[in-house]
């Protein structure tokens, strides 16, 4: 395969070239042969390229653009306007086979629109969903949608279910099996949606629809899909980062709390700070949009050099599985 280039909207998120500079250079270190393209306003990301020594510029140019999309811009606003925005010019990149992959910590709405518009989706798919992989006691399930769409019909969800499992499948998971989030195990349970999804899902032809599954049963791993509409999605995602960071948050505060307790503490913290480091958001940030014909990926818009770095990494896998046209050579025949 030949260099993978990866095209990086360098202003998105909440920190913009201060952040994402120095997890460009950390990936391009860590990947010998990844090539970035950094998109945005020259001169700033210049000024953050100029407090690091040994920047590799066979590997990494910087391609200006003269717009920002803001946090809290609407994507109709952003489709019409600003041409010249940062995270469309990274897109438009993809779009043109000049990069095989978009990475972005920008607008998720806007990013979504702009996607679609740009990219298209693949043959049979209405609308592109957000996955991510999320820990679980046996190791990791995929869940999408991740609140790219808020609001989905029976036919989306069955969309979402066959993506990530061929998803799952190009990234290793055998025979994925794939469940339907929702307020209960039993076949009464759920909205109509659900229920509709589900109908269509036991009659997939490969599929292993293993039917539903509540949200204590996603940790327990009893599944390797998991679907749902991006309202839940969304809520689930964040409701267990803020409580993976509550719960060590405690412990260590727990284990300064007294003589005893910091004595128990230095034996126990090595095992806390394992924990911590393989339940914490940053391992597992970015979150991709399948079906689209092309590779975007979404990174926290809060995310850290090292959470962006593992935005990159993502995008990079996915090339690397080629992932769209494995989807593509499936989804013919498993959409109905």
């Amino acid at each position: 395969m030949s260099a993978p280039i990866i095209a990086i909207d360098a202003m998105g998120g909440d920190f913009g070239p201060h952040c994402i500079v120095p997890a460009c250079l950390a990936a391009l270190a860590e990947f010998p042969s990844l090539h970035l393209t950094l998109v945005g306003q020259d001169s700033l990301i210049e000024e953050q390229l100029a407090r690091h020594f040994g920047v590799d510029r066979n590997r990494l140019r910087v391609k200006h653009a003269g717009e920002v999309i803001a946090m809290d811009e609407r994507p109709a606003q952003v489709l019409r306007g600003k041409p010249d925005a940062s995270m469309r010019v990274a897109l438009d990149l993809v779009r043109q086979r000049q990069a095989a992959a978009c990475v972005s910590a920008g607008n998720t709405g806007a990013l979504m629109a702009l996607s679609r518009y740009l990219l298209k989706t693949l043959p049979g798919i209405d609308r592109p969903a957000m996955v991510s992989p999320i820990p679980t006691e046996r190791g990791a399930c995929y869940l999408l949608d991740l609140g790219a769409n808020v609001d989905c019909s029976a036919e989306h969800l069955y969309q979402f279910a066959i993506m990530g499992a061929v998803a799952a499948e190009a990234l290793g998971v055998k025979r994925p099996r794939v469940a339907l989030l929702n307020v209960g195990t039993e076949e009464i349970k759920g909205n109509q949606q659900v229920k509709l999804a589900a109908s269509l899902l036991r009659q997939a032809r490969g599929l292993n629809f293993v039917g539903y599954i509540e949200g204590d049963g996603v940790y327990r791993g009893e599944a390797d899909v998991v679907v749902c509409d991006g309202f839940v999605g969304n809520i689930l995602l964040k409701s267990s980062e803020g409580l993976v960071r509550m719960v060590t948050g405690r412990l260590e505060a727990l284990f300064n709390d007294g003589l005893f307790a910091q004595a128990i503490g230095t034996l126990a913290m090595p095992l806390l700070r394992r924990l911590k480091a393989d339940l914490a958001p940053s391992r597992h940030n970015g979150a991709s949009f399948l079906g689209l014909q092309g590779i975007v990926v979404k990174s926290h818009g809060a995310a850290g050099q090292e959470s962006f770095q593992s935005a990159i990494r993502c995008a990079l896998r996915e090339i690397e599985e080629n992932l769209p046209q494995r989807l593509h050579g499936r989804l013919e025949d498993l959409l109905l």
